[in-house]
């Protein structure tokens, strides 16, 4: 893990990082006349530009940064200076980069792209040593103390989702997740419980049954808790995950190229309600959090769910499956009613959940609807935008009710091509009774190519999101 810190680097091969307004100011770091001209060049019409410089053998990094005012563009640009300058920074052999100039505040957005974009999954490299990046300390000059262990709790938290995200369910089945949420509670300090098949079977958890039906490895049912100290809500906030390790689509089976070979990432849900639950305890919040998380592997084995089938949930609800490919409303179904015991304030749930969301809006952004209050979305929005994990509020109107209507059950679990989010959505609302936002996090969850910070695989969406809400609530 990559160390942050704002104590200069002691006898390591570094970098200095200088954040600068004006191209004048680039004078002051080794450019001349000639180079000015370049990066003006260079520049052109944008605000925000990295630059290498050499000075008498020495190499230095300049961010140019034009606008100084601490708002949601500038924070994205500035981490995506800190992505660009990565490839130079380990190209290079440097150990640690210290970051100077500008403001504290540009100097951790700085800081937040770098680690981001440093992050790495080795583990089934034969040659990992030599794969592994150099830069192991960043240097954050200006900022403070709690600044730097905040960063730090959030990027680790990050890193930990990305790592059970790459995990492929060879090595990280259900009963493994459980144990991956077991380890982060010893070590961050939340209490964790893991229910096995018999105590699912007692719970008459019917939907995550179903779900696990075809599959040889038994399901698991997470649950974790954290209560700060003086936590300022006694009603807790619930998170939950889709925990679907692998998703072959059921007797539904997917194609495999381009979708069934990335469904390792079908459990994205649950590693961010997890890692976010860390990042929690870590920072040692004045919070009351609830984490649950249904896992389970999706297969068509010998006694694989069918379509046509109809299943008693655990809330009692009969449902008309459909299509065994929507399957993780299935799982979600039963921890969302599970959820009800907490009589909780807010439900947050996180799925990679439909095809419809990634359709939508793409990698760019997370779907989200619910019937939590407008206030609760436009606070959950506003910390989406500062650390750009974006979400869009889809329409959640009476009308999609009658598109998963049953002509022999309660509902089915499918609406038909239209609206697909938003009737996945609908069949996971006849199962709460409390304030709830539900986010489709399907676009940005794992990619096939870098975006800046962003890397190939799993992204950890919705960790820095959730992280960043509870917070501003604490």
């Amino acid at each position: 893990m990559l160390t942050l810190t704002n104590k200069p680097a002691a006898a390591k091969y570094a970098v200095t990082l200088n954040i600068v307004e004006k191209l004048e100011d680039l004078l002051a770091y080794g450019a001349d006349n000639s180079d000015r001209e370049r990066m003006e060049e260079q520049l052109g019409k944008s605000q925000f530009k990295v630059f290498r410089l050499y000075q008498n053998g020495k190499e230095f990094l300049v961010a140019f940064a034009s606008q100084n005012e601490p708002n949601n563009n500038t924070a994205e640009q500035l981490r995506r200076l800190g992505a660009k300058a990565i490839g130079w920074i380990n190209e290079s052999k440097y150990t640690a980069v210290h970051i100077t100039g500008g403001t504290a505040w540009q100097q951790l957005q700085l800081a937040e792209g770098l680690a981001l974009a440093n992050y790495q999954f080795l583990k089934y490299y034969s040659d990992a040593d030599q794969r592994k990046n150099s830069l192991a300390e960043v240097v954050v000059t200006g900022a403070s103390d709690a600044e730097i262990n905040w960063l730090q709790i959030v990027l680790q938290s990050v890193f930990e989702a990305r790592n059970l995200i790459n995990e492929p369910v060879i090595t990280l089945t259900a009963t493994q997740l459980g144990e991956e949420a077991k380890r982060l509670g010893q070590l961050h300090g939340f209490k964790t419980e893991v229910l096995n098949m018999q105590k699912i079977q007692a719970l008459k958890m019917g939907g995550l049954l179903a779900v696990n039906s075809g599959s040889q490895e038994p399901p698991t049912f997470t649950i974790m808790e954290y209560k700060g100290a003086g936590a300022k809500n006694e009603q807790p906030i619930v998170l939950v995950g889709k925990g679907v390790v692998y998703d072959t689509g059921g007797l539904s089976l997917k194609p495999t190229p381009g979708s069934m070979d990335s469904m390792k990432s079908d459990m994205s849900g649950a590693a961010a309600t997890i890692a976010t639950m860390a990042a929690v305890a870590a920072a040692k919040l004045p919070l009351y959090v609830v984490g649950l998380v249904p896992a389970t592997d999706n297969r068509p084995g010998e006694n694989a769910y069918t379509p046509g089938d109809v299943i008693t949930m655990g809330s009692g609800k009969k449902v008309e499956v459909l299509n065994t490919d929507a399957e993780g409303r299935m799982i979600l179904a039963d921890a969302l009613h599970f959820a009800k015991k907490y009589n909780p304030q807010l439900v947050i749930d996180l799925a990679t959940l439909t095809g419809a969301a990634a359709v939508a809006i793409g990698k760019y952004g997370i779907v989200a609807m619910g019937t939590a209050s407008d206030e609760t979305f436009a606070a959950l929005h506003q910390s989406g935008d500062a650390v750009h994990e974006r979400i869009a509020r889809f329409p959640f109107w009476e009308e999609y009710d009658e598109l998963i209507k049953s002509s022999i059950a309660d509902i089915k679990n499918i609406g038909g091509r239209e609206g697909g989010a938003i009737t996945a959505g609908k069949f996971l609302a006849h199962f709460i009774d409390y304030p709830w936002i539900h986010l489709d996090i399907a676009g940005p969850a794992f990619l096939e190519a870098d975006d800046h910070y962003r890397l190939r695989g799993g992204t950890g969406v919705g960790v820095r999101l959730l992280t960043h809400y509870l917070k501003q609530m604490a």
